[in-house]
């Protein structure tokens, strides 16, 4: 067999280190974790923005892109950022600064988009070659100073520029516009809040550096988010979330009730919840009414426009709009909880979690250290002008020798430092001088300037050695700022408590839907069995009673019961008693008399409408909305008198459906059959007359369409077509004709 060998391996080179995997992953790990914690997902504490925020606006102030200027193509200014200062994708560069145009999305807006930036309802902005941009008046706001020391600067990513750690930040950004990402580790969920409210809390510290949150809070009531809503966390959760730094808000959609008049109404939508994209919560809404789990949701459509309007349309006109939206809150994104995690970077570059006033006396620290540097930025100005003018003022008093030495010396420029002991700087300064800028006028010009310099110069010496002096400016600054900011700090989020609904109101709007046959005797007993009853036979009574209605139903519905004094009762069909015994009398749970009886039990459907009639022959239309009353009297819908009297008491209670004939037969064997537009539709009253009769009243009706045809019953249960039906066609009101041979005995279309 032969032998193989192994060739041994290379020697190492430079760049190959040897060492366990474990420390190789976890020391690149750790790299990797600190780049996303300090470079991408956290903000920092001070001008509230992250990396590729700050570049986005420090580039577009390199390109003059102010409010007062015109706006640049988008893809223009992605390419500068890229290019210069962010060595990323320009998607995502792109993204930035989309978000940072949204006004729905950012309470304070920095960039100024033209073209199509997205909207409320989730769709994307159009490519950036569409769009441009430029700066806000807040984004100036933040910039301001930046050219003069304010704040340090960095190499860019190539070294080939600076670029700054942080903005000057005219106001606590941070918690103006709020900030989310998620880090290695860690996360950061911060709320937008009013610029106005926390420039009040900022005034308040200066004041009174020990104030307490809960006293910064009679300024800062809460989140103030950029799509409004209405905030119903308790005060006392918002003390605790800020005084922590962790918490959550729960926010809901503010709504409105427009009554449609006949007691109908409409629920309005004008604004949802902050980050809640509005196709998404519509597709929510109804994916609950397909899912049957919304059962006093009715239909949900959008109206808006320009600004928010979905519709929300009630089952029933008898559900509380309180109960209705209560339960909405419940199931869908009406109302969510802003999760709240205060997760920043101090100054040094450190994250952790900060309270609300801990944010505010690091972001007005950095005030003050801002207006400090450019403080002595402009000292710095101050001195060198000055160090100027005192060598022109030199010149101005010995003009004659300066006049001299310029024009017959060699070298004047020597000469002059030498003669007047001056640097270099005032002999440039002075050869530099024009011949008209000796005049006398121009040298008074130099001696004001000199003072106000000079002035100036002692005003901020003295400044800088007296820190209540600098607290004072900083305040001054946040004053001007709010000024600036006037129109965009009117609270669009407001504050309220979350409505106490009855329990059995909001338990009602959660009913599981299930099928149920509803059971009442002849004498009165009522009870629910769950299913379907296949078979009525082997229903059990008390003795004496027997089966009067068998109604299949829903736990949701509810049961509309008519009695013949024309009055409606309503019962919700998941309250009725179970079914394991003989039910409970039905003129415990409504206030019926023993002499009126029943004449329809049915449940109800919303848009049914139907035929109610009394014996004397007159009748209307009534939509069984209107029918719909949980008191135990009942509501008076038919004026058909009194039941136990002759000739006295409704007579019909026919479902119309979609039929367009309406056929009636009297005590006296006649029919009439007419359209069933002739018949008003009503809410409540006598109606009109069906027909007319000389001796008895109304026996019956039946609702047929003109293609169906009419069919009759019998007491066996054949039915019959009459296909000749149109011989009794005449007008409403009319005597009709005797009912032709075969037709039931008992003068009836259906059995009772």
């Amino acid at each position: 067999m032969a032998t193989t060998t192994t060739a041994p391996p290379p020697p190492p080179g430079d760049r190959i280190i040897d060492e366990p995997l474990s420390e190789a992953l976890s020391r690149r790990y750790l790299a990797y974790a600190l780049s996303v914690i300090t470079d991408r997902a956290l903000p920092d504490v001070r001008d509230g923005l992250k990396p590729v925020q700050r570049r986005v606006l420090y580039a577009m102030r390199e390109m003059r892109l102010n409010p007062e200027n015109a706006a640049r193509k988008c893809a223009k200014v992605v390419g500068e950022v890229m290019g210069g200062y962010h060595p990323h994708g320009d998607q995502s560069i792109y993204d930035t600064l989309v978000r940072m145009a949204q006004s729905f999305a950012q309470r304070y807006p920095q960039v100024d988009g033209q073209g199509n930036f997205g909207n409320i309802d989730g769709d994307n902005a159009a490519a950036m070659r569409y769009t441009e941009a430029k700066l806000t008046v807040a984004a100036t706001l933040l910039l301001e100073g930046i050219e003069e020391d304010a704040v340090d600067f960095k190499p860019t990513y190539d070294g080939s520029d600076d670029e700054p750690v942080v903005l000057p930040a005219g106001f606590p950004n941070l918690l103006a516009n709020g900030s989310t990402g998620i880090a290695v580790g860690m996360a950061t969920s911060i709320p937008p809040h009013n610029a106005g409210e926390l420039i009040d809390a900022c005034l308040l510290l200066l004041d009174q550096p020990d104030a307490s949150t809960d006293a910064l809070m009679t300024h800062v009531q809460g989140p103030d988010f950029p799509t409004g809503g209405v905030i119903v966390e308790p005060r006392s959760s918002l003390l605790n979330t800020y005084e922590t730094g962790r918490g959550g808000v729960r926010v809901r959609a503010r709504w409105t009730k427009e009554d449609l008049g006949k007691g109908t109404y409409q629920i309005v939508i004008t604004e949802i919840p902050y980050q809640v994209r509005k196709a998404d919560l519509i597709e929510g809404l109804a994916e609950l009414i397909d899912a049957k789990k919304a059962p006093l949701l009715g239909d949900v459509r959008d109206e808006s426009a320009e600004d928010v309007r979905v519709v929300l349309e009630p089952k029933s006109r008898n559900v509380e709009p309180e109960v209705l939206m209560e339960s909405l809150f419940k199931l869908s994104d009406l109302e969510t909880r802003f999760s709240v995690n205060l997760n920043v970077l101090d100054a040094r570059g450190t994250p952790g979690v900060m309270g609300l006033k801990q944010a505010l006396v690091a972001f007005l620290d950095h005030r003050r250290e801002v207006l400090v540097r450019r403080a002595r930025h402009r000292l710095a100005k101050i001195e060198a002008r000055l160090h100027i003018l005192d060598g022109l003022l030199i010149a101005y008093l010995n003009l004659d020798e300066v006049i001299r030495i310029v024009r017959y010396e060699e070298n004047p420029k020597d000469k002059l430092i030498e003669t007047f002991s001056l640097s270099d700087l005032q002999a440039d300064a002075i050869l530099n001088t024009r011949l008209r800028q000796l005049a006398r006028l121009e040298e008074m010009e130099l001696r004001r300037e000199h003072a106000e310099l000079a002035e100036e110069r002692d005003g901020i010496v003295s400044m800088l050695a007296n820190d209540k002096a600098q607290w004072k400016l900083v305040g001054q600054g946040l004053k001007h700022t709010k000024a600036k900011l006037k129109d965009l700090n009117v609270r669009r989020s407001s504050f309220a408590d979350a409505p106490q609904i009855d329990t059995e109101a909001a338990l009602e709007a959660m009913i599981v839907r299930e099928p149920i046959t509803i059971i009442l005797s002849e004498r009165g007993w009522i009870r629910a069995a769950k299913g379907r009853v296949e078979d009525p036979s082997e229903l059990k009574f008390k003795e004496g009673d027997k089966l009067q209605f068998l109604v299949p139903a829903e736990t949701t519905d509810k049961l509309l019961i008519f009695a013949s004094d024309g009055r409606f009762f309503t019962l919700a069909c998941d309250k009725l008693p179970g079914a394991r015994g003989h039910g409970e009398p039905l003129r415990l749970m409504i206030d019926l008399d023993d002499k009126v009886g029943l004449l329809d039990v049915f449940p109800h459907k919303p848009g049914a409408k139907r035929v109610l009639a009394s014996k004397a022959g007159y009748g209307f239309i009534l939509p069984e909305e209107e029918a719909i009353a949980f008191r135990r009297a009942g509501k008076q819908v038919l004026n058909a008198g009194d039941p136990s009297k002759k000739g006295e008491g409704a007579a019909v209670c026919l479902l119309l459906g979609n039929a367009d004939q309406l056929a009636v037969i009297g005590d006296n064997g006649k029919i009439l059959v007419f359209p069933t537009n002739e018949l008003p539709e009503m809410p409540r009253g006598k109606g009109v007359k069906l027909q007319s009769y000389r001796e008895g009243g109304l026996r019956d009706a039946l609702a047929f369409t003109e293609t169906d045809g009419m069919t009759t019953v019998d007491p066996s249960g054949r039915t019959r077509a009459w296909p000749e039906w149109k011989e009794w066609l005449g007008k409403r009101a009319g005597a009709g004709k005797l009912a032709p041979k075969g037709f039931p005995a008992t003068k009836r279309f259906r059995p009772k």
